[in-house]
């Protein structure tokens, strides 16, 4: 074995740093790019926003052509420098291409203060209120923080008793009686180890006595996530009848008490883009709600101008600065580019869905949409990611209009969008003394000219949360449905 050099030559993609931010940015919603814009205008006093008024600045300025090579250098030796090559054009603060159409919505007025929502307390910080006035010695105090803070969002505890005992140098006995307490809070069941503890705190909270549907949530919940209601009816020897009024007291209690308190987590969607039909035609807009335009500072650009040949580093400095300014608003504009392009493909293709509903929703692809773009796959990937769009038939994620195709009977192309929501109306629709089964569904499609088998039925109604028939048929007969 010997150590030695080897000198050879590869080929590799190396992405420039401009290149780096126009894809991060493409793939931004506007939320995000709101976020990434205070940044950038926090870091680069060359951006601005273009609403905010200016102090004019009076500086002596000359042209960049009135400027020797050797004035603005200092140096008669220097090479033009190649910022001269990317100083901005007149107009070019106006960054945004104009063929775009943007959404106006106009001078919004503030909302009224006393219009605000404030923020719901969240569980822990309900259960707490109600364990500061519940609890007083300081062992216990301790033990109910330390369980509160130990529960996720659905209420169950995440740790063992005995390991909360061992951490806090306590009992278990006297772990085990706090939790018992918090169990009894407001939601009640909070603090429990499993769904069957869970339910039976609530019935005991609730002061329900029905023994049968204690027994029936101790020893046979098993039975009732299978839907074998027969079998349990069997089992406990009861009728139908008997049995169903015990599972409607079940069915009343939530499975997921803390849930009760999570509703702070609720998603809001701003729209990336708006869908609507103008004089007979359908337009794209672009939604700059909220985005600031940006300019190039014009104090700082004269003092670029004017050379600054006595302070070098300053200007090396404002250089660097007008150079990442440059790259982030062409970056901008690029990103709103690819957004309108594909949007703009998206409803030219799907004008029969917009129209007339989701039967008509034609399948497309990302390879098709980068094909008929000239872009790459990746880059249509980026661009439909946590982007919605806003259509008269209500809120859609970019990611909703592509999907696979299944072939009819004449070679017709079908969206696996359109037989979903076909399977969903022939189950809804279906006879609940008996329901259609995955096969029948089979048939029932065939004769409308779509080709799909069995197994894809299947997945398409897993996929909808549908169960299997005999599953339904069982439901349907515990709920007397005919």
């Amino acid at each position: 074995m010997k150590q030695k050099f080897d000198q050879k030559q590869v080929q590799k993609l190396v992405l420039a740093p401009a290149l780096q931010q126009a894809i991060r940015l493409l793939q931004l919603n506007n939320l995000e790019l709101q976020e990434v814009i205070d940044q950038e205008l926090e870091e680069n006093p060359l951006l601005e926003i273009e609403e905010e008024t200016t102090t004019e600045v009076s500086v002596e300025t000359k042209s960049l052509e009135e400027i020797p090579a050797e004035e603005e250098s200092g140096s008669e030796d220097s090479q033009p420098d190649e910022f001269d090559e990317i100083i901005f054009a007149a107009g070019f603060q106006d960054y945004f291409d104009e063929e775009i159409p943007y959404s106006s919505q106009g001078n919004k007025e503030r909302v009224p203060f006393e219009n605000l929502v404030s923020r719901s307390p969240s569980l822990w910080d309900h259960l707490n209120w109600q364990a500061g006035l519940t609890f007083f010695e300081p062992a216990e105090v301790t033990i109910a923080e330390f369980i509160i803070g130990n529960l996720n969002e659905d209420g169950y505890l995440t740790i063992k008793p005995e390991e909360i005992a061992d951490r806090l140098g306590e009992s278990k006995e006297k772990v085990e009686a706090v939790r018992e307490k918090i169990k009894m809070f407001d939601p009640p069941g909070c603090g429990s180890l499993t769904l069957t503890e869970a339910l039976l705190a609530q019935m005991d909270s609730l002061n329900l006595q029905d023994e049968v549907a204690r027994q029936i949530i101790k020893d046979y919940l098993p039975y009732l996530e299978k839907s074998d209601h027969q079998e349990l009816a069997r089992i406990l020897n009861l009728s139908f009848s008997e049995l169903k009024f015990h599972l409607d007291l079940i069915k009343n209690l939530d499975p997921t008490p803390g849930r009760k308190y999570s509703g702070d987590k609720d998603i809001y969607v701003v729209p990336d883009v708006y869908v609507v039909k103008e004089e007979g035609e359908w337009k794209v807009y672009l939604n700059e709600d909220a985005l600031p335009k940006l300019r190039l500072n014009k104090y700082y650009n004269q003092l670029i101008k004017a050379g600054l040949k006595e302070d070098q580093e300053t200007t090396r400095f404002l250089k660097d600065k007008m150079k990442k300014a440059l790259w982030f608003l062409r970056s901008l504009d690029q990103r709103n580019r690819t957004i309108y392009r594909v949007a703009k493909y998206i409803v030219d293709r799907q004008q029969e869905f917009l129209e007339k509903g989701i039967e008509f929703i034609k399948p497309m692809t990302l390879q098709e949409v980068a094909r008929e773009l000239s872009l790459h796959e990746s880059t249509i990937g980026r661009v439909v990611a946590n982007k919605y769009m806003m259509t008269p038939l209500g809120l859609y994620p970019l990611k909703f209009f592509f999907h696979k195709s299944l072939s009819g009977s004449y070679g017709q192309e079908v969206s696996s969008v359109r037989i979903k929501e076909r399977i969903k109306k022939l189950i809804e629709n279906e006879d609940h003394q008996s329901p259609l089964s995955d096969d029948e569904i089979v048939d029932i499609l065939s004769k409308e000219n779509i080709k799909i088998a069995r197994r894809t039925v299947a997945k398409y109604r897993g996929q909808l949360d549908i169960p299997p028939s005999h599953i339904r048929r069982k439901k349907f007969m515990m709920e007397g449905i005919t």
